[in-house]
């Protein structure tokens, strides 16, 4: 690939009427400078075109429809607020005027498309670095080869765990606590191709559309971020990447999920309505509450079922705890939230060595919601990071009167849907773990992004060329600050895969530099050493307290 030069792509696809989630990817790559849409290749085969008549479909349907009814019932209830439908039809003419467009009749076996020598040839002399299937069936043959990249497609669905479909279904009725999806290059083994790009969120266990319009949405975001990869890496080294990723046996010992008839669908159909009456009246007589707990130890203490409690009234929580050891005493800054108010402020709560503390006291109040008060010092002055993700900026405060006063001092990074901005001074570099939503369909809870400066007070933060390092909502979201132990660095995440706040994962930091970024899960902390917990999202560690919070159930 010639220095400069666009990456020349190919799109398959089935008509110019595509799904909005679709359409929306056409438009990030016609915009992008990584990638150019040079040709697109549209099918004229029958694969639209009903076979049999309407009583025969009719017919056809009879078995499935319990499955059939179910899925309209549950698009008109839950699709009707938040996201736009991912899968409404929008012309794609327009977008894609002045592309050539190859037409391609495949030959049709019983499940895959085979295209003809002559187009498949036609195809080649487009000089594509990649195609992308967007239509037909499943490919066969030397299409395949047809781009020096492959093609490529989406599978929505984790390829090791559910293969087949329908998509964003079996994970809601078989309980799965987070939904996969991969971009992959395409071989001859069904959903087993060359994974480019893998993401996994919080399944919606209430609704299997809502479920699915979330994977459709982020799934738009793979393709540019990929294309965007591949220029800045250039062809070797791209290669040389994707062949690491890859590098294990990826084994499938499940089955081949399909559409489920009515005889199998109907006790997981009454499992999950049971499951729903259930749950609206456990919402009806008690609430969830976050409380913190604390210990004393030398070095980060790590049995939970030690810990003493720090209970707020029954009016309010406390939670994301960050400790600063200052002068022999413990500064505990957490998030308040008042409910009757419906926000949080920053609260601080004072201890000594001895567990006594006293009661919260407000520092910092906004007219928008605040949590998350990361707090640091530099050159001799403490300084605060909360989250403001309803502004959408970082905010940095400054504390002019230790602990209980704090102002506004700058903002480090602007317009941006941020959350749990969490910093990190390493080799004479200041790093910025923050979980972004990057785009429509995009959680705060999926996505860490990495920013580096040289100036932690300035607003020069240069975005890593991995961003996201981690598409994951089970190890993304960060759980407080970055901690040494044994010369190790170490990064709390929450698992947010059963519910926001549900684990946390402890990652050691395996390469942090400004073009690579690794680490690996070492430890987890579940909510499972009092019956009454029901999650765990946060630790904080300084001088020999370490603090969480935890959730529990109140009547």
């Amino acid at each position: 690939m010639s220095e400069g030069r666009k990456l020349r792509v190919g799109l398959m696809l089935d008509s110019f009427d595509v799904p909005a989630w679709t359409h929306a990817m056409i438009e990030q790559i016609m915009r992008s400078d990584d990638a150019e849409i040079v040709l697109v290749v549209l099918n004229t085969g029958d694969v639209q075109r009903p076979k049999h008549g309407r009583l025969a479909s009719l017919i056809s349907s009879l078995p499935f429809v319990l499955y059939i009814v179910y899925g309209k019932w549950d698009r008109r209830k839950f699709l009707k607020s938040g996201l736009p439908d991912a899968t409404e039809l929008k012309d794609a003419t327009d977008l894609l005027a002045g592309v050539p467009v190859l037409e391609a009749a495949p030959r049709r076996s019983r499940f895959s498309d085979r295209l003809e020598d002559a187009d498949v040839a036609a195809v080649g002399r487009y000089d594509l670095d990649v195609l992308v299937c967007r239509g037909f069936r499943i490919l066969r043959g030397e299409i395949l080869h047809s781009a020096r990249h492959g093609v490529w497609s989406f599978h929505h669905g984790d390829n090791r765990v559910n293969r087949g479909g329908p998509p964003g279904f079996w994970e809601v009725f078989l309980r799965q606590p987070a939904t996969g999806s991969i971009l992959q290059i395409l071989n001859e083994d069904l959903d087993n191709g060359t994974v480019l790009c893998r993401s996994y969120w919080a399944t919606d266990l209430n609704s299997v559309q809502r479920n699915l319009n979330a994977m459709l949405w982020k799934s738009l975001h793979f393709l540019p971020r990929t294309l965007r990869r591949l220029r800045r890496l250039g062809d070797d080294a791209f290669r040389r990447e994707i062949a690491q990723a890859n590098r294990h046996p990826g084994f499938y010992s499940n089955r081949l999920y399909t559409r489920p008839t009515n005889r199998r669908f109907v006790w997981p159909l009454l499992r999950h309505l049971a499951r729903k009456v259930k749950s609206r009246l456990r919402r009806t007589f008690r609430f969830e509450q976050w409380r913190l707990a604390f210990c004393f130890s030398d070095g980060i203490s790590t049995s939970l079922r030690q810990f003493k409690q720090i209970v707020p009234p029954r009016d309010r929580f406390w939670a994301d705890p960050h400790v600063v050891f200052k002068d022999g005493s413990y500064y505990i800054f957490i998030e308040e939230f008042i409910y009757a108010a419906g926000k949080a402020h920053i609260s601080v709560i004072v201890m000594d060595e001895h567990g006594n503390y006293e009661p919260p006291k407000k520092v910092l109040d906004v007219p928008h919601l605040l949590s998350y008060p990361f707090t640091f010092e530099h050159h001799g002055e403490y300084y605060m990071v909360p989250e403001s993700s309803d502004r959408s900026r970082i905010d940095v405060y400054r504390c002019t009167r230790f602990p209980d006063s704090w102002e506004f001092h700058t903002t480090l990074i602007a317009e941006v849907q941020a959350a749990d901005a969490t910093l990190f001074h390493h080799e004479n570099r200041w790093w910025m773990f923050v979980n972004i939503a990057a785009g429509i369909g995009c959680s705060s809870c999926d996505e860490l992004f990495l920013f580096y400066s040289d100036e932690v007070l300035g607003n020069h933060w240069t975005p890593h060329m991995d961003n996201p390092v981690v598409s994951d909502v089970r190890r993304a979201r960060p759980a407080g600050g970055i901690f040494q132990h044994n010369g190790k660095f170490y990064r709390p995440a929450q698992d947010c895969s059963g519910g926001y706040g549900h684990r946390m994962r402890i990652n050691e930091i395996l390469a942090l530099t400004t073009t690579e970024y690794a680490e690996r899960e070492v430890a987890r902390i579940e909510p499972n050493w009092d019956e009454s917990v029901r999650g765990v999202h946060h630790i904080s560690h300084a001088g020999r307290l370490t603090v969480i919070d935890f959730k529990t159930v109140r009547y």
